[in-house]
């Protein structure tokens, strides 16, 4: 009965190391979480907006164009001189509000008394100016360019984050999945032990102490399950949690799989490459060019500005015009003109030498800025270096010890059989075996983080660099 046990328990832990049919390769997870995650949405949607304010600067110096209408009705008194001829004098209104046209008799009737009279103007302005010589809008328009690229550079950080978090959330599954295996693994070898350690003391050829102790070992085991269950239960939220989906299964690595990432020999040349293509770094100095040019805008509030300035006018009046006091009906003017305007600024209270000693201390700091970013991004750099040469060092060492503690346990095994070893022994080689297992199991995906987090800090991370991680997966 014993025997059949452990045969249910050892089929179950060999269906949790199966990978399900549905599981998802790290490209596939990595491919939904680009269209979920918010953080990555929202530096996308920023990179587009400041895409536009790009456009923006490059109006500046671009042409503007305006177009304005007017309609004006004018009420006038007007008195003038007896009419000779019988026409109408003009469009008058009566103690009624009514409008008429005066005629010499009825203008005469009135005694020469003021009539009210109404002049209608319709007016149609098209002006076009085109600067010719704006050095602040010059500066403006290559800042536009400066901060679309600054942009870009934050867009590709907020890339390369995503993949990092993607990555890390995929093996810490894949870690607690394989250490709640290996605490079930186990589990079994202990109540195997346990077993083994009832049946000699019935027998009369072990103590009860060795009874007592596996049953210690194996209490303490069901304590780690369940601690593992737990753990990668959360783990498996916190990837559900990035890719938008339920339930993710990742893909296991294969069994065996040689780790050896390229590295240069040198990790110098990893902090080089940094230095000069981190975005980061090309962000800072984004922002110092940006300062710069911010000085020239602020040096060009002492400089005049010259526009040429185009002009097209068209006035129509109505019943003559309320100056000339003219009686003709209608009037048509027409006025193009073409004009360069210059602006020579001669004192502002002087917030122009102002501005300009604030710039200068922007700048300062921009500069610091950019060293910092330099130094950090070579600092990260270091440390993700050793830290892979390490992990690949870690590895190798756990694999021999892996060999070591299973020939131990063994040993051990044997040496209880015969009555050398006691129970503890072997339980203790059990767990020496177990935990080897589990801590070179999380080195190996450690090492591929690790050279991922690598290619980050030197700022060559991208998309294709997943397929070489991708390509040691189960198919």
């Amino acid at each position: 009965m014993k025997s059949f046990r452990v045969s249910l328990i050892g089929a179950a832990v060999s269906g949790l190391l199966s990978t399900p049919v549905w599981s998802q390769s790290l490209i596939d997870l990595y491919n939904m979480a680009k269209g979920y995650d918010a953080t990555f949405q929202s530096a996308k949607s920023l990179y587009e907006a400041n895409r536009y304010r790009a456009d923006q600067g490059l109006a500046q110096i671009m042409p503007t164009v305006g177009l304005g209408l007017t309609a004006t009705r004018s009420q006038v008194d007007f008195r003038g001189d007896t009419p000779s001829e019988n026409k109408a004098v003009g469009l008058f209104t009566d103690a009624n509000n009514k409008d008429f046209y005066a005629t010499p008799s009825n203008y005469v009737a009135n005694d020469g008394n003021p009539f009210k009279r109404w002049y209608l103007q319709n007016n149609a302005t098209l002006t076009a100016t085109q600067p010719l010589y704006r050095p602040a809008n010059l500066a403006i328009y290559r800042q536009s360019a400066k901060q679309l690229s600054q942009a870009y550079a934050q867009l590709t950080v907020a890339e390369q984050d995503l993949l990092i978090r993607v990555s890390q959330a995929y093996f810490d599954v894949l870690a607690s999945q394989d250490s709640l295996n290996f605490v079930r693994a186990q589990k079994i070898a202990v109540a195997e032990q346990l077993a083994s350690a009832k049946r000699n003391f019935e027998v009369g050829t072990a103590t009860i102490t060795d009874t007592r102790e596996a049953q210690a070992r194996f209490d303490l085991v069901i304590a780690q399950e369940i601690a593992a269950d737990n753990d990668l239960r959360v783990k498996r939220l916190a990837l559900d949690t990035i890719v938008g989906i339920k339930n993710a299964a990742p893909k296991a690595l294969n069994t065996g799989t040689a780790l050896n990432p390229t590295l240069p020999q040198d990790v110098e040349d990893w902090v080089k490459q940094s230095e000069s293509s981190h975005p980061t770094v090309l962000n800072a100095q984004l922002a110092m060019d940006i300062a710069q040019l911010e000085i020239e805008r602020a040096r060009a509030g002492h400089k005049p500005t010259v526009d040429l300035v185009g002009g097209y006018s068209g006035t129509r009046s109505l019943g003559g015009t309320s100056i000339s006091g003219s009686t003709s009906s209608n009037s048509h003017v027409v006025s193009p003109s073409l004009q360069v305007v210059m602006n020579v600024p001669l004192f502002a209270g002087f917030a122009t030498e102002n501005r300009y000693k604030e710039t200068v201390q922007l700048e300062d700091k921009a500069r610091q800025d950019l060293e910092a970013a330099r130094r950090n991004v070579a600092q990260a750099t270091r440390t993700a270096y050793f830290g892979v040469v390490s992990g690949l060092g870690q590895v190798k060492a756990l694999e021999a010890a892996e060999s070591s503690s299973q020939v131990a346990l063994d040993a051990n095994k044997l040496g209880y059989s015969v009555g050398v070893r006691i129970n503890i022994d072997v339980l203790n080689s059990q767990s020496q075996l177990f935990q080897t297992k589990r801590d070179l199991a999380k080195a190996r995906y450690d090492v591929l983080v690790g050279s991922l987090k690598l290619r980050q800090a030197s700022g060559l991370l991208k998309e294709d660099d997943l397929q070489g991680v991708n390509a040691m997966l189960e198919r």
